[in-house]
Parts: structure tokens; sequence; C-alpha cells
């Protein structure tokens, strides 16, 4: 279980360099794009237009749309209670966030629906445009807050489970087709470096080993997808995933974002006070209620770049997703997300 104490003193921490904690968001999160060999214009007909491009998407609590709400977990991996949801849905759907998150931005641009969570009950005609199988707490590590989330490696699992759905709905060379042109989003890591403070365990290696094991976990993931139509991987020469070149053979690109135009919060009135939460900076993780603690809200949420004591609010995620969407080389490069989606 993890102690509530030491989280306080992360959260503080945490919310206190918000320029920081942008940068850290994004480099060590891992936010790659993936994309297969022929992503085409979209549009919402999942089930009848052979040119629609999927969108799946990974990771933890940055992506997640609401996994967690349908896993027995603790209320610090879950966001199904007000404030959360606020700004957008009018209600709590999941997402640690007042309102969208980035994913939803760039499902909106891509010109695709809202991507359901995997677990999410129902029509299954909703996840012929893809799916997030994000989970709040997640990391690369099974051993990341193992127990409570849904690991990385499950998470694959479901994607596998999808695959399988198509090949049954649309036949094998269509589904084959569909998976090649899809696009994945996905943000991990920043929960395997904390999850050992959190929980109050001790390392047995040294951090720098910590982090090699963690990247080695990422890349065996992203190998997962060896010998399918995804054949290529590109990285910019700031963020490799493998010391020894091309991990596939041809046509996978990764995205990472450069620091330039990224880390900072040019636009928002507070960038160190979160919106929601309690104690100095509102930096204690009680937004909602969370741990039994009563908390405060802020009356503008568009003047927070932070909208708990970790999370960002719609209007950071939404600037966020215009820089992944179709940002400069010198922010996005090699390509942003739109080139990719636009990708023949």
């Amino acid at each position: 279980m993890r102690k509530s104490t030491l989280m306080e003193k992360v959260t503080r921490r945490t919310i206190s360099s918000s320029s920081f904690f942008l940068c850290f968001f994004i480099f060590s999160s891992s936010i790659l794009f993936l994309a297969g060999k022929s992503a085409a214009k979209v549009s919402f007909d999942g089930d009848n237009d052979d040119n629609v491009t999927a969108l799946f998407i990974f990771g933890d609590s940055f992506l997640d749309a609401g996994n967690n709400n349908y896993i027995n977990t603790t209320t610090l991996d879950q966001a199904n209670f007000p404030p959360y949801g606020q700004t957008f849905f009018g209600l709590p759907t999941g997402r640690f966030s007042d309102g969208r998150l980035i994913s939803d931005f760039i499902a909106e641009y891509a010109k695709l629906p809202l991507i359901p969570p995997f677990l999410e009950p129902g029509d299954s005609q909703k996840k012929l445009c893809g799916v997030n199988f994000a989970s709040a707490g997640a990391g690369a590590l099974v051993e990341t807050f193992q127990g409570s989330v849904i690991s990385l490696r499950t998470q694959l699992g479901h994607y596998k489970k999808v695959e399988r759905l198509w090949r049954i709905k649309f036949g094998k060379e269509e589904s084959k087709k569909r998976i090649s042109r899809a696009v994945y989003l996905i943000s991990i890591g920043s929960n395997d470096y904390s999850s050992p403070f959190l929980t109050n365990q001790s390392l047995s290696f040294s951090m720098s080993q910590h982090v090699d094991i963690v990247i080695g976990n990422l890349t065996t993931f992203i190998h997962a997808w060896d010998g399918s139509s995804l054949r290529r991987i590109r990285y910019p020469d700031n963020f490799k995933i493998s010391g020894s070149g091309s991990l596939f053979g041809e046509s996978i690109i990764l995205l990472s974002l450069s620091g330039s135009g990224v880390c900072g919060y040019p636009g928002f009135k507070e960038g160190k006070m979160g919106c929601c939460g309690s104690g100095p900076l509102r930096g204690i993780n009680t937004c909602g209620n969370q741990m039994g603690k009563s908390y405060e809200l802020c009356e503008n949420v568009t003047d927070y770049l932070f909208f708990d004591a970790s999370h960002l609010t719609e209007k950071a995620h939404r600037q966020i997703a215009e820089l992944i969407w179709s940002g400069p080389p010198n922010v996005t490069g090699p390509y942003n997300l739109q080139a990719l989606f636009e990708l023949n």
C-alpha cells in the first residue's frame, strides 16, 4: 500500500516546479507515436470505410480515458468522481483532468470519435476506430504498482484481443490492412521511477540500472510488433530507445518532442499551484476528497497549468496536442502526428 505521507511530499515537490514537470512529463513518460505503413485520411464510420486510420492508445494516467473505472484499485488511481471531468464532459469519466486529454484532442484533429476505453462495456462498434488501453498508475515494468493497475504487458495482451476481434469481423487481409494503417500513442515511464519511493520499496540495484530496465521493457513492448506489417522505427538523436540502430525493418515512426517551445507555461496565469487539492500550492493529492481529506477548488480552471497535484488541465492538454499534431520540426521532429495520419 502506498504511504500517503510520502505521496504528499512527492506531489507537493512535483507541483512546485511546473516547468520542470512539463519537460519531465514529455521525456520520461516516453511519448511515442508509431504508425503503420500507409496511414490514410479518416472518417467516423469505422465499420464501412476502408480508409479509416485507427488510433490505439497505451500508457498511464496522462492517457487513461476510464479503464481504471473497471478494475479493483485505489482512489489514487481513479478519477471517476467530481470535480474531474467538470469542464467538457460535465461529469467524471475517469480522466485525470477537468476535461479532455491529449489523446482526445488528437482523435478530434484526426476526425475520429472519442477513443473508448478497452474495458468499457457496451457497443463494440465504438471500438472500430481505435481503442484506449491506458491505465492510471501503470508503468513499463510489471512490478510498478502491481495489483492495482493494468501493466503495459497486460495492455499489450488487450490489444492482441482487439486484433483477433478485428480478424473475425473484417477477415484476415482487411484487418491486417487496417492495423497497418493505425497510429499508436504511448505515454509511459514516470510511474516506474516514482513507484519505489511511493511504495517504500528499496531498489536492489542502482537508479541508472533501473532506468535501463525500464527502457529495456519499453523496447520489448515495441518489439512485440516485430513480424507484423509494422516494420521500421525511426527516432531522433535526443531519444534513442536502442543504441544498436533500427529495431525493425521498414515503417514504424517514433516521434519525440524536443524541449523547444514546450517546457514552460506561457498563456497560464498560474503555473505552480494546482486548481484542485490541498496544502501548500494545492500540491497534496486530495482532489475529489481522495484519502478522505477535504480539498480546495479554484474558480477559473483555464488560468491553471495543473488541475490536481500532478495532472494537467484540459487547456494544457490542448496546447500540447496542438504541438504534437502540427508543430514544426524543431518541436516535434522528425514528424508531427498530422503527417503520420496523412502518410501514404
